[in-house]
């Protein structure tokens, strides 16, 4: 067995939140791909913002990390996910444990041109299946929950959910993010944790643009609740389980996402029902809103299977196709539902 040591693999907002929260526990190597921030970690503990644990140690190479670790907690945006793995891959052995916490989806076609009749759904992949394909690890498992980053760095309490259908992985998850200040659930449902902490992201960007307009409490509520149903019937179309949704991971995270102005999604959808264009928010995030990409994918996999999803569908387009959010706002506010809460009788 490899020294009880753990290895956090990107130092944006979540990757350092992860890293402190485990250095309460354990001694943690934390690898960025930048080798600036890296320096700057190693010399002055702090970058971008967040202060680091005296047991967070920098290393220089994957390869040194892997080496070092025998938990690894990838947190890198989806679309860097692959290559990231791929550089991995080599330096992984089969006692390695992973725990991902990227809250998005990869494609094995290219996004910008993809149809709903040119593609595959076994062709959208969460980040399980990217590991489990491009390497020998078998124990995989997932981190997802209402963990804000910048609340994580107040120290401030939160609860996450490990998933796996391994129960070794659960327990080890367990024992080393738990804290007094930080509740860490077990879930078997690998896949539903995953689709749920991948979904609510579009919710996210519709609740900042609510925001944006003026809408109170009572929009947000039946935004959160509508979109949370939309999040199951997309889960349900990729083979997840509804109760996946109805946890800590689903309605827990989508509930904060939807009510911080610290969510970058939320961000991204109030600056946007504000007047600013996307191109120019992107620009500005310096981190990646996964909820933009998420857009992009979720409309193929409704359009794909013929699922109905007002919401999805009506903020394509606002974003890419340039409809008024307030425009968009009435439309869903006629869109005829006859049942409350129907998705519990999948």
């Amino acid at each position: 067995m490899k020294e009880k040591v753990a290895g956090v693999i990107g130092a944006g907002s979540f990757g350092s939140a992860i890293a402190n929260l485990l250095a309460e526990n354990m001694q943690v190597c934390l690898y960025a791909r930048d080798s600036d921030v890296r320096e700057q970690i190693r010399t002055v503990r702090e970058a971008n913002g967040f202060k680091y644990h005296e047991r967070v140690t920098v290393v220089d190479t994957l390869q040194e990390l892997t080496e070092r670790c025998y938990i690894i907690f990838p947190v890198v945006p989806s679309q860097f996910f692959l290559s990231m793995i791929r550089d991995c891959a080599p330096y992984l052995q089969p006692d390695h444990l992973i725990i991902h916490a990227t809250k998005g989806l990869h494609v094995d076609f290219d996004l910008e041109t993809a149809t709903p009749q040119s593609i595959n759904l076994k062709d959208i992949r969460t980040m399980k299946h990217i590991i489990r394909r491009e390497t020998g690890v078998v124990r995989v498992g997932c981190l997802a929950g209402p963990n804000l980053s910048a609340e994580l760095a107040d120290r401030q309490p939160a609860a996450t959910v490990v998933a796996s259908r391994f129960d070794e992985v659960i327990s080890e998850g367990q024992l080393c993010l738990r804290s007094n200040r930080f509740q860490v659930y077990g879930n078997k449902d690998l896949l539903g944790i995953e689709l749920a902490g991948v979904l609510k992201n579009y919710v996210a960007l519709a609740a900042g643009a609510l925001n944006g307009l003026g809408y109170g409490e009572n929009a947000k509520a039946l935004l959160i609740t509508r979109g949370m149903a939309e999040m199951i019937y997309i889960g349900k179309k990729l083979g997840a389980d509804k109760k996946a949704f109805l946890g800590m991971a689903g309605i827990g995270d989508l509930i904060a996402t939807c009510s911080s102005p610290r969510s970058r999604n939320f961000s991204v959808g109030y600056r946007l029902a504000k007047g600013e264009k996307l191109d120019d928010i992107v620009a500005s995030l310096g981190e990646v809103a996964e909820g933009i990409r998420t857009l992009k994918i979720a409309k193929l996999i409704v359009d794909k299977t013929n699922q109905p999803a007002p919401l999805l569908q009506v903020l394509n387009k606002v974003f890419f196709e340039g409809l008024d959010v307030e425009r968009a706002v009435a439309y869903l506010m006629r869109y005829p539902v006859q049942e409350d809460a129907e998705y519990l009788n999948l």
